[in-house]
């Protein structure tokens, strides 16, 4: 059996200029400085056969375009399948625009996409890509499972569900035994920061990769982040403040459950087979409410979001409230753009949605547009076993897959979901029908 071949490499994506901070809606947030280095940060693994690239980037989505771009350019100077190559956002909240989401145009503080800045990300994740590649050399891996309990909980309610679980791939050089990188999944919205911080930043994710350089791969070792079914995750429930003091506690919870799993025990074999897979799905779109019922549900919201912040003595509530209250206005204002006829251009540019599956050994790293519900990641974890779902990957859906329950709940977000809920069990059932023809 040919031997495994792996190279890895980081390129900063930070913008020399100022630019607004996306992810926190109605608040006026321009960057101030940075306190650390967006990343471009890539994994390229080949068994002989079969290429492979990971590669994440440390802004809040990537679309459908982007990657397209992206893989276009990394396949003609590498040879690489596109299909083969998985491109997803860490969904850090300070960053700058990187799509155009259409309920943003009800906000009139988030300005427009950035071209110059976005094709500037587009060329460092394709020059990240090709480092990568030409880094390659003879390796060996080992996957180990961390338990993040700590990190977050289920936004809405601490005690529903949640995957505390964090895959984690650790790639040595064979010749030196030196760590090449290690690739990691964590099932959590990167939201320590808040609306009072104005540094670019990565936010926790940050901390984990400063961590495990620090404490077991090398200071110059790329950590490749991807976020997982953290949709209606957040650490929002067991944070003691929105400082990079707790980012870094939060971040430091996630690395050294990782590390602390590479014992002697641990196998590092270099006999790995990797392969790919990819399917496109066309989703079932979302029937919105009456304008007259989302005004109803909007000032409801709303009231409750009104008489907590007076009344309340518990900051989650309030902010579960508050953003609750954000979920109904951009509810309502899909409402009257669907009414009108105006959403097909979005609906264009998210799909068909695609679903991608790389293997590498007995592990399927699958990957999924969106921001996807932490139930349908559990679910396919009851199907198949060393199965790892990544999201925000090769594209958007302009918002949330969520469940039945959210939807008929009327969760913050539902609110801005453009999908039924059956979509995710579409997304599901597909998935399965594709991991079992591999």
């Amino acid at each position: 059996m040919t031997e495994l071949k792996a190279g890895a490499a980081t390129v900063n994506i930070t913008p020399q200029e100022s630019h607004f901070l996306f992810g926190y809606p109605f608040v006026d947030r321009m960057s101030t400085g940075t306190h650390d280095d967006l990343l471009s940060s890539a994994l390229y693994l080949t068994d002989g056969k079969n290429q492979v690239l990971f590669i994440s980037n440390d802004v809040i989505y990537v679309s459908k375009a982007s990657t397209a771009r992206i893989r276009e350019e990394i396949s003609k100077e590498t040879g690489i399948q596109a299909s083969n190559i998985l491109v997803a956002a860490t969904h850090t909240h300070s960053a700058p625009v990187t799509v155009d989401v259409v309920i943003s145009a009800n906000d009139p503080i988030v300005p427009k996409v950035d071209r110059n800045y976005l094709k500037f990300m587009e060329e460092s994740t394709v020059k990240a890509a090709c480092q990568a590649v030409e880094n390659a050399t003879l390796a060996e891996i080992a996957v180990v499972v961390g338990d993040a309990t700590g990190v977050g909980t289920n936004r809405h309610n601490p005690e529903w569900a949640k995957d505390t679980d964090v895959p984690a791939v650790f790639v040595k050089n064979k010749y030196n035994d030196e760590f090449i990188s290690c690739m990691l999944i964590c099932n959590m919205h990167p939201t320590i920061l808040h609306e009072n911080s104005t540094l670019y930043s990565s936010d926790f994710p940050h901390f984990v990769r400063k961590t495990l350089q620090e404490v077991v791969l090398g200071n110059d070792r790329p950590v490749i982040y991807f976020t997982g079914t953290a949709g209606n995750q957040s650490p929002r429930h067991v944070t003691k403040s929105n400082t990079f003091e707790e980012a870094k506690r939060i971040g430091q919870i996630v690395a050294d459950s990782i590390s602390s799993k590479l014992t002697e025990t641990v196998t590092f074999s270099s006999h790995i087979p990797v392969s790919a897979a990819q399917k496109f799905v066309d989703l079932p779109k979302r029937a919105f409410p009456s304008i007259e019922w989302a005004v109803e549900h909007r000032d409801k919201t709303k009231k409750r979001f009104e008489e907590l912040k007076k009344n309340s003595e518990i900051p989650q509530e309030v902010r579960t409230a508050e953003v609750n209250w954000f979920g109904s206005e951009e509810l309502l204002y899909l409402s009257k753009l669907a009414q009108d006829n105006k959403l097909r251009k979005a609906y264009q540019s998210s799909l068909p949605a695609e679903i991608q599956i790389i293997k590498v050994g007995e592990w399927k790293f699958v990957a999924w547009p969106g921001e996807v519900f932490v139930e349908y990641g559990i679910e396919l974890k009851n199907h198949a076993k060393e199965i790892a779902l990544i999201t925000y990957a090769n594209g958007e859906l302009q918002g949330y897959l969520v469940t039945q329950e959210a939807q008929d709940g009327g969760y913050y977000e539902a609110g801005n979901s453009f999908f039924d809920y059956k979509a995710g069990k579409l997304m599901l059932a597909e998935t399965i029908k594709e991991l079992k023809s591999m």
